[in-house]
């Protein structure tokens, strides 16, 4: 297999395994996070890999397709961890848009990447997504509604990065008393 082809299968992969354990149902949504300088084996945001990005972002669109969810892809700092997703997702869940195009160096390769493979692609503030997947340690933790559930899947590692994953549950609340819904 050729790089490019293992490090999409590692991340379609993740995704697959954390819609299962998160039962992730069409139209939830699956934050992205990645640093594709921690993927080629560097230090995050001083290697950025346009070409990595590119792979992982199909990969992400690609699997999100399959399984019927929402990409969103987590910009950098530079671009204050806005995110790309599609504009008719994001009207429909009335998040706020914002004006700027990601970069491989003001936003990140797969944020960048991400919005050149999207059809209709926009820019949000912020988001509360269903599940995410970091990948090389981005923290995406602000993007994921209470409560996040830390999942730890078959795939530990995008190429040399590491990956953390969660998908978040309804709060319990209500005591011992309460009863609660099977689903979520």
């Amino acid at each position: 297999m050729t790089t490019r082809e293992i490090i999409s299968a590692q991340v379609t992969k993740a995704i697959l395994d954390l819609a299962i354990a998160g039962k992730l149902q069409k139209g939830d949504q699956l934050v992205i996070g990645c640093s594709t300088s921690e993927i080629a084996g560097g230090k995050i945001g001083k290697a950025s890999a346009p070409e990595i990005g590119e792979w992982v972002a199909g990969a992400v669109i690609r699997a999100c397709e399959a399984k019927g969810l929402i990409p969103i892809f987590q910009c950098c700092e530079h671009l204050n961890r806005s995110l790309v997703m599609p504009l008719s997702a994001a009207k429909a869940l009335g998040y706020t848009r914002v004006h700027a195009i990601p970069q491989p160096k003001a936003g990140g390769s797969v944020p960048a990447a991400a919005w050149k493979l999207m059809e209709d692609p926009c820019l949000v503030m912020q988001v509360q997504a269903d599940a995410g997947i970091d990948i090389g340690d981005t923290l995406i933790g602000m993007h994921l509604r209470p409560v996040a559930v830390p999942f730890r899947g078959e795939i530990a590692q995008v190429g040399c990065a590491h990956v953390t994953a969660a998908y978040s549950r309804l709060p319990y609340i209500g005591g011992e008393r309460a009863v609660y819904q099977e689903k979520q």
